[in-house]
Order: structure tokens, then C-alpha cells, then sequence
């Protein structure tokens, strides 16, 4: 699937299209709505299905020191938007420049002259422009002035509540990745290159393959159930610490997981690892004999929840 910089003209080929648009991060059963809505409507049209999303999320502009929040990286998405049905990622940089278009010019000089829309589909709370002077009706009211058709999707629930990237994040932060993987119909997964570490893991009989969490959002620290997906398609089970390391000086953030019956080289590879299931905190122990033992009786349980 073709990803596009929405600094860039679409090409011919994709001109004429639907386009989806929101932030879509995690990608969850809402965003899902929105995007199925906007590929059916394509595909019922014989046009191109297009899915907006933003980089950096706008909330990284306007509050540049918030902690890490990302559910999904831009790698992710692209992967997920294609396995939806999209024919193309379309990616606003969230800039000066577009802080400051106002919602009559996203409209007209962006969706409809840059990119050639003839349809937009948004959740019904969506907003965009300066001071978000834009929202369903002004895409509705304006649009139709100047041939831009929209329609708005409704919030979709679960349990009578809403499902919301906010919503998932909490559950992540209080340890319950297993409710966020049922809101997501996805598990929560960190997507990045294997990097050498202290070597702890492998003198402890658990070689573990390390990966920085960069600008993923922090779920609960501990040790996890975990499957990690290799690039040849591959998928293992196994067990890993998320945190920074109590036992070992000086404190160091990573997610660590431990691939049960695998001993092959994941040096400078890429690799997904999807937090499963939440086992226990993050702990110091009075040594590593007793470190070891727990770590036996992590991977015990941590087979028995991936069973």
C-alpha cells in the first residue's frame, strides 16, 4: 500500500477518492468503523480508499512535554490501513503551517485541490483547522458548496461504554493488556530493531531479544505473556520484562522478551512483540539464584496463559 506525505500532490491514480480521516492511533474498533465506512463507500464507487492519519499526533505539538502516548507506529498503521482495505496511507505532518490552516483551507486548498477528494468519512467528534474551527458540519455545509461530500460515523460502545484510544491506554497503564487487545480486536505491540544489551538475560540461562519503546505508550511495568512476530513471518511465544531493570545498575528502560525453544541470532532485525497478558510487577531480588527461580516460574505461567 502506497503511503503518501500530505505535503504531496496524489498521484492521478488516486485522485478522486474517499478519504477517511482522523488520527486512527491504536487503530481500535471505532477507528475501524470510520475506515470501513470509507473504504465500502470507495469500493461501492469503483474509487480509491484513502486513510488520513497524523505524525506527530497533534497532542505532540501543542504539548510537546507529554509522556510517550503512541499505540501504534507509523509502520503499524500503514500495515493494518492496508490489511483494511485501503489503497493508500495519507500522513498530514502535524506542523506550524497546518496548526495555522484554517478550516475553510483544509477544505478546500488540501481535501479537495491537493488531494482531489470527493468524499470524506470522519467520526462524528472529529476536529480539525486553526483553534479546530472545522468539524462534521463545516465539512458538510462547506463541501457541499464546492462538490466535497462527508459523512460522520457514530461512536461505537462495548459494555455501554465508548471504545476510545484513551480508554485503551488506561487499560495498558493499569496492567490489563488483555482488555486493551478486546478494544483494539488487536493485541497492544511494540514494533522496533533488536539491540545488543548487558548480556544479563543469557548468563541467567534467558537470553532476551531487547527493543527501545521510543514513543509507544508505557503499559504497566512487569513481566508479560508475550508473542513476538519475526520479519519472515514467524510468530513465538514467550515471556518479558518491561520495565527498567530493578535488578541491575544502572536503571535501564526496555521491553525484553525471552522466546521460549529459540536460539537464533535477532541482532539489528526488526520484530513486533504483543503484550498478552500482565504476570506480576517489576521486583528486586536478594540475588540471582533467586532471580532465576522466578524467572522459571514467570515462563511456567506465562506458557500456561499462551496455551
Amino acid at each position: 500500500m502506497l503511503r503518501v506525505e500530505g505535503s504531496e500532490r496524489l498521484p492521478d491514480r488516486l485522485r478522486g477518492g474517499i478519504i477517511a480521516l482522523g488520527n486512527f492511533d491504536g487503530f481500535h474498533a471505532g477507528h475501524q468503523a470510520v475506515a470501513g465506512h470509507a473504504i465500502s463507500w470507495a469500493k461501492s464507487e469503483g474509487r480509491p480508499a484513502i486513510i488520513a492519519t497524523f505524525d506527530p499526533h497533534p497532542v505532540r505539538y501543542f504539548k510537546p512535554d507529554t509522556p510517550p502516548f503512541r499505540l501504534t507506529s507509523l509502520d503499524q498503521r500503514q500495515r493494518l490501513f492496508g490489511q483494511a482495505g485501503a489503497d493508500a496511507m495519507l500522513v498530514f505532518a502535524f506542523d506550524q503551517t497546518l496548526a495555522s490552516t484554517r478550516a475553510e483551507s483544509f477544505i478546500a486548498d488540501l481535501l479537495i485541490e491537493r488531494f482531489g477528494a470527493v468524499g470524506v468519512v470522519t467520526g462524528e467528534d472529529f476536529t480539525f483547522g486553526k483553534g479546530r474551527g472545522g468539524n462534521i458540519e463545516v465539512l458538510r455545509d462547506l463541501g457541499a458548496l464546492l462538490g466535497l461530500r462527508s459523512e460522520a460515523v457514530g461512536p461505537v460502545t462495548t459494555e455501554g461504554e465508548v471504545i476510545s484510544s484513551s480508554r485503551i491506554r488506561q487499560c495498558l497503564i493499569e496492567g490489563h493488556p488483555d482488555e486493551a487487545e478486546r478494544l483494539m480486536t488487536r493485541p497492544f505491540a511494540v514494533q522496533g530493531v533488536v539491540q545488543h544489551g548487558d548480556k544479563n538475560g543469557r548468563l541467567l540461562g534467558f537470553p532476551t531479544a531487547n527493543l527501545d519503546m521510543g514513543s509507544y505508550l508505557r503499559p504497566k511495568y512487569g513481566i508479560y505473556a508475550v508473542t513476538g512476530h519475526l520479519a519472515d513471518g514467524r510468530v513465538l511465544k514467550g515471556a518479558a520484562n518491561l520495565g527498567i531493570r530493578p535488578q541491575f545498575d544502572p536503571p535501564k528502560e526496555l521491553l525484553e522478551p525471552h522466546f521460549f525453544d529459540f536460539d537464533e541470532d535477532l541482532y539489528g532485525q526488526t520484530i513486533e512483540v504483543a503484550l498478552r497478558h500482565f504476570i506480576r510487577p517489576e521486583a528486586k531480588f536478594e540475588g540471582w539464584d533467586e532471580l532465576k527461580r522466578q524467572i522459571d516460574a514467570d515462563c511456567v505461567r506465562a506458557r500456561e496463559l499462551l496455551a
